[in-house]
């Protein structure tokens, strides 16, 4: 049975967050208030905005030496694509789902008998936010890196976007493809669905690298991209693919990302559908439901050894949160914590640290 830790609470059993992160938190709820106003012009003329204090002239100096991109041609089956000299090959399944088949886009690396570990991204992301940690471990395992759906070049049609009725359409996924027992790594968003499958499945998932989302504590100042999300306008917000990643990789992260790969990323993300499907997750679900099915059926029902992967600099994610000893003990044996020396985007912040990290994790011996 899932216990309580002994932490400070407020009488709605929020968390409240650590006093060195509310300067942080009060700076990330004045820009998701400004930002509305003030985006327009400073992609209009972002070298206006260079010298402005952090984050704008930092998220203006990136619109000025990040050149406008487009999504890439739609990859065909079977279509290879060489990264950090590791092949990369784009698959396409239709597997069931929403009363009707959902169409999947993935991507592998390594031998087809490798054993299997499989990655969900989070926004705004896609498959390619794991290419420098699969081909760090493709020399022995089968990477399978998935689009979720409504991202990249997976379905966007309208359907249950529930983030258990996706955890049930990824296992469709991975049982069509014929994917048994397998390690599982996530980061933001991808988390929420990856909780239910690991809550579902037992033992068919052997390890859960479960990265960058909220577990046991929780605030709701630690949350205040939720309303822009849910809000009316939030299609035409994701709609500018460029302006919303770099806003996200500026102000949430704590170490530069190459340029190349927020161009990527960019790039990703800018697929017709995108900005109309991401949404759903969040009109679906709240942040609140995901903590409240998470303390009262999921963590309980885990069984293989969890590693909390965090960027120890996200202010939105403080790291006190998971070092919490009650919280670590909830976990089944053989968990742990790694915290990066980086903020939320750690794949990309730290890619040899995060790979690294996660190759000892996936090769490493289990406790009987």
């Amino acid at each position: 049975m899932t216990t309580t830790p002994a932490s400070a609470r407020t009488e709605d059993d929020w968390t409240e967050p650590p006093e060195r992160v509310a300067p942080h938190l009060a700076a990330a709820a004045a820009m998701w208030q400004e930002l509305p106003g003030l985006l327009p012009k400073m992609v209009a003329t972002p070298e206006d905005f260079v010298e402005a204090d952090a984050p704008m002239g930092a998220i203006a100096r990136r619109l000025v030496a990040i050149p406008k991109v487009t999504a890439p041609p739609t990859s065909g089956e079977g279509e290879v694509e060489e990264l950090r000299g590791v092949e990369f090959t784009h698959h396409f399944v239709d597997a069931p789902g929403d009363g009707e088949s959902v169409r999947w886009h993935y991507v592998e690396s390594g031998p087809k008998d490798g054993d299997p570990v499989v990655f969900l991204h989070g926004v705004p992301d896609s498959w390619f936010q794991w290419h420098v940690v699969m081909a760090a471990i493709s020399d022995r395992h089968r990477c399978i890196a998935i689009d979720l759906k409504g991202y990249g070049q997976s379905d966007k049609r309208t359907g249950d976007y529930r983030q258990e009725g996706v955890a049930d359409q990824l296992i469709a996924l991975l049982d069509t493809i014929g994917v048994d027992r397998f390690s599982l790594i996530t980061h933001d968003r991808g988390t929420p669905p990856a909780d239910h499958m690991v809550a579902k499945l037992g033992t068919r998932v052997i390890r859960y690298g479960r990265g960058q989302q909220h577990l046991w504590h929780l605030h709701p100042s630690l949350h205040p991209q939720e309303k822009m999300f849910t809000a009316p306008t939030a299609p035409f917000v994701l709609g500018d693919a460029r302006t919303f990643t770099i806003v996200g990789y500026t102000a949430l992260g704590a170490k530069p990302v190459d340029d190349k790969l927020l161009e990527r990323t960019i790039a990703e993300f800018s697929y017709p559908g995108i900005n109309s499907a991401v949404p759903r997750y969040f009109h679906s679900s709240s942040f609140r439901q995901e903590w409240i099915e998470r303390r009262t059926r999921l963590i309980a029902a885990w069984r293989c050894p969890v590693l909390l992967l965090q960027g120890s600099h996200d202010p939105g994610q403080p790291h006190e949160f998971y070092s919490d000893p009650d919280v670590l003990a909830m976990l089944p044996k053989g968990s742990g914590l790694h915290l990066f020396d980086a903020g939320h985007f750690w794949p990309f912040e730290v890619p040899d640290d995060a790979a690294e990290t996660i190759r000892s994790f996936v090769d490493g011996d289990l406790d009987d």
